[in-house]
Order: structure tokens, then C-alpha cells, then sequence
């Protein structure tokens, strides 16, 4: 869609509302809480001419600093401060035009004892589902008519599929025996956004990533209580919720841009202009001020409109969207989508605020780029850029590809688990490696099966990589049951449904009856060794030391003060004899091993025989 005409569209709206008697429609935070430690809180007042009243603000403890206008008269902005001893309750906003006295009532709560804010760490196993595509209990919801898209089929790969979080919440302990410790869900924020043509086809929303209202989630997923329900229930069972943030965009269907407050929030251009997709510019010392411009302020596709983070407006509306969610959700963490692409002193300012008042969260954005640098770019880092990011973590996708090069490439100089060893060489550059989230596969890539052609063995090398090494690891949903897939012809093929988790399907993965022998083989195996890492402190904390990979070998140690932790994988066709004296660095005083798969225990350390294409995890002893 022309992006001028659309913003002519969005004007021609409001403008129609300016002849109409004030009236406020809406408040944004839709409620807030006493007793948070940032006093100050701004509300995004809508209606028509909302933006013409004179506003006062009657309750103990709150005191009205200041009212914007901005273009559109439809909107209003308030200052707040809230004391520290300001009570639970309602107060009133009123606002005057004359004789026109509009009353709306503002909900301020007491805050719940729900843990929240509390973080992620390399102790933990994160997975990722999609929830349309996870599981459905509640039919009823899965298509509404008074929705811009209501269509849901299952037969139709580009359409929503009805799955919901109750679905979710049912298969919990499925996630809990699989050694998961944190939950992320791609976005639950509705979506009200109608069908696109993407590539020929018309495409659904069901990903999550076009927000049509920040403070609703879906209706099609079960609505904000089902959030809450689920989330208890995590929480119940010792796991962590992390959120999936998008603030570069919202859908073309949000309610704000049928009325926009300013013509400044969104990115504008002459003509529509995409991003390049290109991250080099944006630390490139050398680049030119318009290719930078463009990747940032570029839109990402044409119907999902290009956040200005510059105005100070769309900054609050936002940050003060991710503490809201916090606070009501009880989240631990966030996942950010579109790191790079976002404006990236708002970055830090919301990343601080969110730490501020939670000072144990963690943030992990995405940042698809292929080199250590610019991945070290969006978290704390010990490069002199002359930006410095605050963000605790981010998505590992240097690592990413690294393990699934090295899985598929011949031994050499600079190939094979050289790739490997090679990525977290460059470590330096990081403040804290530890914090960084590892994957094989996610809902963007080709799944890690299918890239390293069915092999099982590989699969399993890969897995024991991802497990055992530095980082936060993180598995997509299925992985752990052998799906597979490529992105050809579209992202569809790797976001199918999880089997047994929709009325009608032939087998039930979530249950060992239902998988096949092989399934059964994967699901333990991540399991056996997910859960080893769960109760093995020195695996998932501890230091890591690695060695050059020789001759097909890649063999590195986790290690702590209590316990050490040998990783040795053979990528060849033959069995080797490991010689151990090599290692004497970190085998030096232990005498056996335990396999930490098979419960096996090796009496003579002086050599391990590696089997052709296999991982082990062996636990010194001595």
C-alpha cells in the first residue's frame, strides 16, 4: 500500500471527529498501580476533542504536572505523579470545554505478590512456540466475524489454526518433563490485522507481529485472562514467562493509525521506502547518513508501519506498554524483535526503565547479522563504539550458524567444528557471554533437522552443543520430536501444527505412545540431557575451556569448584581413541567418568573412545 495515502487516509479520519462534541473513548495504560518506584506516569487520553479540554486530575496523592497537546485534536496527553503513600482506588479525570464537563474514572491497584521481574540465566532451557500453532482447547475462539481477518482453517497453511494459551497451559507438564525452565510465546498481543498478499498468497496474521491494541491480547488466543491464567500456572510449576516486545512497528490495522496522533509517529517518507535489511551501515564508521537512515527508519514490510521512537509520545506509550505488561502479566523476561532496527538510544531508555523497576530483568533482542562486531553492537560490550547498548542479552545468531555450518561442512582449517570453536574464540568482545540466548532453529529459520539432512546423529551433536555450552539455550517447539522442514515455499512449513495438540490428529506427540520409536529416541534424549544440565551447576554456570578441534575431535570442559564437565564430539566415520593427555589442563587428579547419558562409567581416563559421530558428556570423577 502507498505509504502516503495511507497516512491521507488516517488525517481524513481524524479530522471528521474535530466537528464532534469532546468525549474520551479511551485512556492508555488502561490502569496503573500505586507504590511503583517511577512516580511518574503519562496517559494517552483519546476521543474527540479529547485535545481541547482543560483537564484536572482530584485524588490524594496524585497531582496533574502537565497536559500536551499535540496535532490531533482527538488526543490528549497528562502528566502524573504519583506519591509514595498514594492509595488503591479511582480517581477521576475531568476535563472542560465550556460547558461541556466530560468524567472518566481511572483504576489505581494495589500491586500482587506474583513473582515477577525476575529474569533469566544460564541456568535456564527456553522454549519457543508458536501459540496458534501449539494446541487448541477452546474451538469457540478460534474465528470471531467482527474481526478484520475471520477466517481460521487448518488445511490452509497460511491461515490461523485455532490454537490458544489454555492450550498451552494443558501441555505444561509435557514442557516441564522435557527439562524446559522458561516459556516464550511468539507475540500474544492481538493482532486484528485483515489477510495480506505475501508472495501470491494471502497470509494471516497468526505470528503475532502486527499489534492492532497494546493492552488486548488476542480474543483468538483466549484474551488477557487466559494470559494470566497461563502465566500462574508457570509460575506454579518453577518456570519463567518471557514476552515477545515489538517496538519498531505495529499492524496497519492499529487503532491509533486510523487516528494518528501526529503526523511524526511514524517514520515518513516521500514514497514508500522499505529498510534494506542491511545492519552494516548502522556501525559502519564509514557509512553514508541515507543507507543508515533507511535500514533504520525504513519500513519492515508495508503493513507494518515504522514506529518514530524520536517522539517523545511514541517513546512512553511504549515503555510504559512493557512495564504495564510486567506488572500485569507477571513476566520474567522479554524477547525483543527487531533489535537492530529500532532507534537505538529508546532501546536503552526502555531497557533501563524496565530494569528500574524490575532490577532483575533480563532482555535478549534480535539482531540477524553474521559477525561477532555487530552482533556485540545491541548488548553490554567491550568494543569502543561510540554507542554503548545496556541490553543484558541477545539472540546468539553468530553461534547459530556456526553449529549448523559445522554440522554440515567437511573438516578443515576453517570448517567443520573449527566453527565452532572459532565463534566462541571471539568471546572477548562481550561483557558477559553467559547471557547471550543459543539455538539451532527458531520460527524464522529452516528447521535444524531438516538443514542437517535427517541425520540423527548429527541432530544429537547439535543438541549436546547447544546444551552444554556457554549461553542460554533455547528449542523450538518440535525440534525436540524430530519436525523438520524447510522455509520453501514459505515460513508456513516450519510453524506446522504440533501433532496431538488439535481435535482430530492422528497421533499425539505429547505422549510416548504417540511418538515413533526415533521421536521417542530424540524427545529422551533431549530430555536425559536438559535435565542433567538443570542440576549440574558447573554444565550451566560454570567456566568454559575449549580446545582446538583436531583430526575430527571437538572437546571442550564446564567446570566449577565443585564438579568438572568433559563435552568431546567425533565428527568422523570411525571410532578414535582419545588420547587424554592433551587435557591434563583440566583432567588432571580425576580417575573415571560418568556418562551423563547412559549412566555408563569409564574407569581409565588415560583413553576415551569416541564412537563415529557421537557426543559425550562425561562427568570427571575421582
Amino acid at each position: 500500500m502507498n505509504k502516503v495515502r495511507l497516512l491521507t487516509l488516517f488525517w481524513l479520519l481524524g479530522n471528521t471527529l474535530l466537528a464532534q462534541t469532546p468525549a474520551i473513548q479511551r485512556v492508555d495504560p488502561t490502569h496503573w498501580w500505586v507504590g511503583m518506584k517511577n512516580p511518574n506516569l503519562q496517559l494517552l487520553v483519546y476521543g474527540p476533542n479529547a485535545g481541547t479540554l482543560t483537564y484536572t486530575v482530584n485524588y490524594p496523592g496524585v497531582k496533574l504536572v502537565k497536559a500536551h497537546t499535540v496535532e490531533n485534536k482527538n488526543y490528549a496527553f497528562l502528566d502524573l505523579t504519583l506519591a509514595g503513600n498514594t492509595r488503591p482506588g479511582t480517581l477521576e479525570i475531568v476535563g472542560k470545554n465550556g460547558a461541556n464537563v466530560i468524567r472518566r474514572k481511572y483504576e489505581l491497584k494495589a500491586r500482587d505478590n506474583e513473582p515477577k521481574g525476575r529474569g533469566l540465566s544460564s541456568a535456564d532451557f527456553i522454549y519457543l512456540l508458536m501459540p496458534d500453532r501449539f494446541s487448541n482447547a477452546d474451538p469457540g475462539n478460534d474465528k470471531f466475524a467482527d474481526m478484520a481477518d475471520p477466517e481460521a482453517d487448518r488445511n490452509n497453511p497460511y491461515l490461523r489454526h485455532g490454537g490458544d494459551l489454555k492450550g498451552v497451559e494443558n501441555h505444561l507438564d509435557y514442557l516441564k518433563e522435557l527439562g524446559v525452565t522458561a516459556l516464550w510465546m511468539t507475540p500474544i498481543i492481538e493482532n486484528n490485522q485483515p489477510q495480506t498478499n505475501e508472495g501470491g498468497a494471502m497470509r494471516s496474521a497468526y505470528h503475532g507481529y502486527g499489534f492492532t491494541d497494546h493492552y488486548a491480547v488476542d480474543k483468538r488466543l483466549g484474551g488477557n485472562e487466559a494470559y494470566k491464567a497461563l502465566n500462574k500456572k508457570v509460575h506454579a510449576m518453577g518456570m519463567r514467562v518471557v514476552q515477545d516486545a515489538v517496538y519498531n512497528h505495529v499492524g496497519i490495522n492499529h487503532w491509533f493509525l486510523k487516528d494518528m496522533p501526529s503526523k511524526d509517529w511514524l517514520h515518513q517518507w516521500p514514497a514508500y521506502t522499505n529498510t534494506s535489511y542491511k545492519y552494516q551501515p548502522i556501525t559502519d564508521p564509514h557509512s553514508a547518513a541515507i543507507d543508515r537512515k533507511v535500514a533504520l527508519d525504513g519500513w519492515f514490510v508495508p503493513h507494518l508501519p515504522d514506529l518514530n521512537q524520536n517522539n517523545p509520545f511514541v517513546a512512553n506509550y511504549l515503555i510504559q506498554h512493557a512495564i504495564w505488561s510486567v506488572e500485569e502479566f507477571a513476566l520474567d523476561a522479554w524477547r525483543i524483535d527487531t533489535y537492530m532496527y529500532n532507534d537505538q538510544p529508546f532501546m536503552n531508555r526502555c531497557n533501563a526503565a524496565l530494569q528500574a523497576e524490575y532490577p532483575a530483568m533480563y532482555t535478549f533482542g534480535e539482531s540477524w547479522v553474521n559477525n561477532t562486531v555487530d552482533q556485540a553492537y545491541y548488548t553490554r560490550n567491550n568494543i569502543n563504539f561510540p554507542f554503548k547498548s545496556n541490553q543484558t542479552g541477545g539472540l546468539d545468531f553468530v553461534l547459530y550458524s556456526a553449529m549448523n555450518a559445522a554440522l554440515n561442512d567437511g573438516e578443515g582449517w576453517d570448517s567443520g567444528a573449527n566453527r565452532v570453536q572459532q565463534a566462541l574464540a571471539q568471546d572477548a568482545v562481550y561483557q558477559d557471554p553467559m547471557k547471550l540466548v543459543t539455538f539451532l532453529d527458531n520460527h524464522d529459520t529452516d528447521r535444524f533437522l531438516s538443514v542437517v539432512g535427517d541425520d540423527i546423529n548429527k541432530y544429537k551433536m547439535g543438541l549436546t552443543w547447544l546444551l552444554t555450552t556457554r549461553g542460554i539455550p533455547q528449542i523450538y517447539y518440535g525440534t525436540e520430536i524430530l519436525m523438520k522442514n524447510f522455509k520453501n515455499p514459505s515460513d508456513a512449513e516450519v510453524r506446522r501444527d504440533f501433532p496431538g495438540g488439535f481435535a482430530g490428529d492422528k497421533d499425539n506427540k505429547f505422549t510416548a505412545s504417540g511418538r515413533s520409536k526415533a521421536e521417542n529416541e530424540a524427545f529422551d534424549f533431549v530430555k536425559t540431557l536438559a535435565n542433567y544440565r538443570k542440576n549440574t551447576p558447573a554444565l550451566h554456570s560454570g567456566k568454559l575451556t575449549q580446545y582446538l578441534p583436531q583430526n575430527g575431535t571437538y572437546v571442550y570442559f564446564r567446570y566449577d569448584a565443585k564438579n568438572t564437565v568433559m563435552v568431546a564430539t567425533n565428527q568422523t566415520d570411525k571410532p578414535i581413541a582419545l588420547d587424554m593427555a592433551r587435557f591434563q589442563e583440566r583432567t588432571q587428579g580425576f580417575t573415571k567418568a560418568k556418562n551423563a547419558l547412559t549412566g555408563e562409567v569409564i574407569t581409565d581416563l588415560k583413553l576415551v573412545n569416541l564412537p563415529a559421530k557421537t557426543a559425550l558428556v562425561l562427568e570427571l570423577q575421582r
